[in-house]
C-alpha cells in the first residue's frame, strides 16, 4: 500500500513539473514573440516633454498700412535641453564650437550678463537690478565683485583655463549664465542666435551629430522695415530684465520671453504679444521620436498708427535741413542742431508727424548704441515728448484766453504800451512802442507790455488755472508717455528752492519764468485754440487689426481731455484774428504764408532757456491751418536758433502733398527745406541689340538764403 502511495506521489510531482515547465514556455513565448516589441520598448528610456511654441508678435504699420515693424520667416539657433549633454565639459565644448561658427560669420549671440567682456572684469553701469539678480542666481554674497561672479561660473560649470583661453572662458560663462537666467530646461529651449543666414544653417546642420542639443528652427524674426520713422516712439523689444520679471510672471511670461522695452512696443505689449502654443515631444534614448502640437499659437494683433511715413520723413527733413541752413548762414548758429516739430490732426489730435533732431535709425540702435549714447547732441533723446522748454511768447495766446474769458478785457479793450512798465521796484520792457493796443494787435506784434498788464490783473492763480486747462504741467495722455513739465507758481518755486517774487506773474504771462513745456504740449495748445477750447488727448494708435490685417479689432475713439467753458463766444475769434495777423509778419517771399490759398494762424516766440549753465535764446512757433477750417495744428522749437517760423510754409505744403484728398496748398510741388528728387531716363542698347531704358535719380539741394 505504501509503495502504491509513493508511486502516486512521484507521478503527481512529475505532472506538476511538466505543467510548470509548460506554463513557463508559454510565458516565455508570450514575452519573446507575442509582446516582444512592447517589452523591448519598455526596456528603453522614454520621456515626454512639453515645450512652448512662441506666438508671432504683431506688426506695427503706418496710417496707410505700410509696415514699420514686421516679421519674416528666419532661422534661429537654439539649445534643446532634452538633447544637450549633462556633462559640463562636453556641453562647454559644444557651446564654444557653435560660437566659433557664429563668430566666423560675424553673428552675435544672446548674452546680457552685466559684466565687461574682458579683464579686469567690472560690472556694467546702470544695471543695478541685473547685478543683484546675477549675484542671487550664481550664489555669491551681495559684496561679491564682477571677478567673483565670473570665477563662480567658471567653477560651477567646470570651464577650465587648461582647456580654454581667457576670452573663451568669458564667452562660455556668459552664455551659461544667460541659459540659467532664461530658465533653460526641458520645457524651455534657449535661443542662442537669431536670424542666421542660410549658409550658416547648412554649416550647423552638417555638424548636427557633433553639436548635441544645438538645433536650427524656423521662427518669426522681427524686422525693422522703416527704421527712420519715429524711432523714439516705435521703441524696441528685448529680453526680460530682473526688475521686470516679478510683474510679468503674473501675466504668464517666462524668463526666456521677449518684451517691449519702450515706445509703442511697450505701450501696446498686451496687443502685440499674442498667445503662445504648446507641443509635446517624445524622446527615446536621446532621440526625438515624435513631436505633436497640442495647442496652436495665436499671433499678436497688428497696431496701425496715425503716422503717415512719407509725411513724417518730410517733416523730419524740413527740420534737419532748416538747422543745416542756419548753421551755414551765420557763425552765430554754427552749433544749431537740435529741435522738434509736432503736427496733429485737429479733429482728434492724432499725431501725423513727430520729428526730433538729431535722430537715429532704429536698425542702428543695437550696433551703434554706444556711439549714439555718447553723442553730446543726444540723438536718442525724444525732444518732442520729453524736451522741456520755456514756451516764450507762444504762451501769450493762453494769457489772452484767460483775459478775454474772465472779462478782464474785451476784444477792443486797450492798454498803453510806452515800451516800459514799472511793477513795484522792477522795470519791464517791450521791443516796440505800441501806444494804445488791443488783444489781436498785441498778439500780432507780440507786445510784452500788453500781456504784462493783463497778467498783473489776472494774477498767478488764474494764469495757472488756464495753463492747466491747456494741458500744461500734466501728461498729455499719449500712449507712449511723455514729460509733464511745469507751470511757474509759488509752489513750483518752493519745490526747486527759489524765492517767489511778485514780478514772476508778469514773466509767466509771456511764457518765461520757471515754466517747462514739451513741443507736443505746444501742439496740443495750438489744436485747443483751433477747436475753440476743446482739448483732445493726443494719440499715436489709430486702430487695432488681427495679425493678417483682414479684420479690424478696435478703432480709436476721440477723447476730450478738457473743454474750456466759454463765458463769451468771441474769445477765440479775437485770438485767431491775432494769430492770422501774425502770419503776415516779416516773412521773406519764399517763406510767406500769405499766398498758400488760405489764411494761417500762428504765434511765434523767442524764449530764453538755460542749458549747460548757459542762457540761450530758442526759437518757437505754434499754429494751425487753414485758419477758417482747421485741419492741422503744429508746433516747433529749435534750440539756440532763430527764424523757425520759416519752416511753417513747408510743413503745411508737405501736408497737402501727402494728403491730397484733404485739399491743396499753393506751391506744394516746390517745398523749401526738402530736397526734390528728379528722375532722368535715357535709352541705351544692350549687348543683344535690344533697346532698354535706364533711369537715374539725382538729388537737387536747395540753397536758400535765410534772412530776417
Amino acid at each position: 500500500m505504501k509503495e502504491i502511495l509513493d508511486r502516486l506521489r512521484t507521478a503527481f510531482l512529475a505532472i506538476l513539473v511538466v505543467i510548470a515547465v509548460a506554463l513557463g514556455c508559454i510565458k516565455l513565448m508570450t514575452i519573446q514573440i507575442v509582446n516582444g516589441d512592447a517589452y523591448l520598448q519598455e526596456s528603453e528610456y522614454t520621456s515626454l516633454y512639453t515645450q512652448t511654441i512662441k506666438a508671432t508678435r504683431g506688426q506695427i504699420v503706418d496710417s496707410k498700412g505700410n509696415p514699420i515693424i514686421e516679421n519674416k520667416v528666419g532661422f534661429n539657433v537654439i539649445i534643446d535641453a532634452s538633447l544637450f549633454p549633462s556633462d559640463n565639459k562636453e556641453a562647454n565644448e559644444i557651446i564654444i564650437q557653435t560660437v566659433e561658427i557664429l563668430k566666423e560669420n560675424k553673428l552675435e549671440w544672446n548674452e546680457t550678463i552685466p559684466i565687461s567682456d574682458s579683464k579686469p572684469y567690472e560690472f556694467k553701469k546702470d544695471r543695478d537690478s541685473d547685478i543683484e539678480k546675477l549675484k542671487s542666481l550664481v550664489g555669491v554674497n551681495v559684496y561679491a565683485t564682477a571677478e567673483n561672479c565670473i570665477d563662480k561660473l567658471l567653477d560651477d560649470y567646470e570651464i577650465s583655463d587648461k582647456d580654454y583661453t581667457e576670452q573663451d572662458q568669458r564667452i562660455i560663462a556668459g552664455i551659461r549664465y544667460e541659459m540659467l537666467l532664461r530658465d533653460f530646461s526641458l520645457g524651455n529651449t534657449f535661443t542662442l542666435c537669431e536670424d542666421i543666414p542660410v549658409d550658416v544653417v547648412t554649416q550647423l546642420k552638417e555638424l548636427g551629430v557633433k553639436l548635441k542639443g544645438i538645433d536650427v528652427v524656423e521662427d518669426a524674426v522681427r524686422i525693422i522695415s522703416q527704421g527712420d520713422v519715429i524711432p523714439h516712439e516705435i521703441g524696441t523689444v528685448g529680453p526680460i530684465f530682473a526688475e521686470e520679471y516679478d510683474e510679468l510672471k503674473e501675466k504668464g511670461y517666462a524668463m526666456n520671453d521677449s518684451v517691449g522695452k519702450d515706445g509703442i512696443e511697450k505701450a501696446m505689449e498686451d496687443t502685440l504679444k499674442g498667445k503662445d502654443g504648446t507641443k509635446t515631444i517624445t524622446v527615446t534614448n536621446g532621440s526625438v521620436v515624435s513631436s505633436n502640437i497640442t495647442e496652436e499659437p495665436k499671433g499678436g494683433n497688428t497696431v496701425k498708427l496715425t503716422i503717415n511715413s512719407d509725411y513724417q520723413r518730410d517733416v523730419q527733413e524740413i527740420l534737419e535741413n532748416f538747422t543745416a541752413y542756419l548753421r551755414s548762414s551765420s557763425n552765430e548758429y554754427k552749433d544749431v542742431k537740435c529741435g522738434s516739430i509736432v503736427v496733429l490732426d485737429v479733429k482728434d489730435n492724432a499725431v501725423l508727424a513727430m520729428a526730433t533732431a538729431p535722430t537715429f535709425d532704429l536698425n542702428d540702435y543695437k550696433s551703434k548704441y554706444d556711439e549714439l549714447s555718447d553723442d553730446e547732441d543726444n540723438p536718442l533723446f525724444n525732444r518732442a515728448t520729453c524736451g522741456l522748454y520755456r514756451p516764450g511768447s507762444t504762451f501769450k495766446t493762453i494769457t489772452a484766453t484767460a483775459g478775454l474769458n474772465e472779462g478782464i478785457v474785451t476784444g477792443y479793450s486797450t492798454f498803453n504800451c510806452a515800451q516800459r512798465m514799472t511793477f513795484y521796484d522792477q522795470t519791464y520792457g517791450c521791443t516796440g512802442y505800441h501806444n494804445d493796443i488791443a488783444v489781436s494787435e498785441a498778439l500780432r506784434v507780440s507786445c510784452n507790455i500788453y500781456f504784462y498788464e493783463l497778467s498783473r490783473r489776472l494774477g498767478i492763480d488764474k494764469l495757472s488755472e488756464y495753463a492747466s486747462m491747456y494741458g500744461f504741467g500734466q501728461h498729455t495722455g499719449l500712449e507712449t508717455g511723455d514729460y509733464a513739465g511745469a507751470f511757474a507758481t509759488p509752489e513750483r518755486f518752493d519745490e526747486i528752492g527759489l524765492d517767489w517774487t511778485v514780478g514772476q506773474v508778469l514773466q509767466a504771462g509771456i511764457g518765461q519764468s520757471e515754466m517747462q513745456v514739451t513741443p507736443l504740449q505746444m501742439a496740443v495748445q495750438a489744436s485747443t485754440i483751433a477747436n475753440k477750447g476743446v482739448r483732445y488727448t493726443p494719440h499715436l494708435v489709430d486702430s487695432i487689426y488681427d495679425y493678417s490685417m483682414t479684420e479690424k479689432v478696435k478703432d480709436h475713439e476721440p477723447e476730450i481731455a478738457e473743454q474750456i467753458n466759454l463765458n463769451y463766444d468771441y474769445v477765440y475769434d479775437f485770438i485767431t484774428q491775432g494769430m492770422i495777423l501774425a502770419s503776415g509778419n516779416n516773412f521773406p517771399a519764399e517763406y510767406s504764408l500769405s499766398n498758400l490759398g488760405f489764411d494761417v494762424a500762428i504765434k511765434t516766440g523767442t524764449p530764453q532757456n538755460w542749458r549747460n549753465g548757459e542762457e540761450l535764446t530758442d526759437t518757437a512757433f505754434i499754429g494751425f491751418a487753414p485758419a477758417d477750417n482747421p485741419q492741422i495744428a503744429f508746433a516747433g522749437i529749435v534750440e539756440g536758433g532763430e527764424y523757425s517760423k520759416y519752416m511753417i510754409r513747408s510743413i503745411i505744403q508737405a501736408y497737402y502733398k501727402n494728403f491730397p484728398e484733404n485739399g491743396s496748398a499753393n506751391g506744394s510741388d516746390n517745398i523749401n527745406f526738402l530736397t526734390p528728387k528728379t528722375t532722368a531716363s535715357t535709352s541705351v542698347t544692350d549687348e543683344n541689340g535690344n533697346t532698354v531704358t535706364a533711369s537715374e535719380t539725382t538729388t537737387t539741394v536747395i540753397t536758400t538764403q535765410i534772412e530776417e
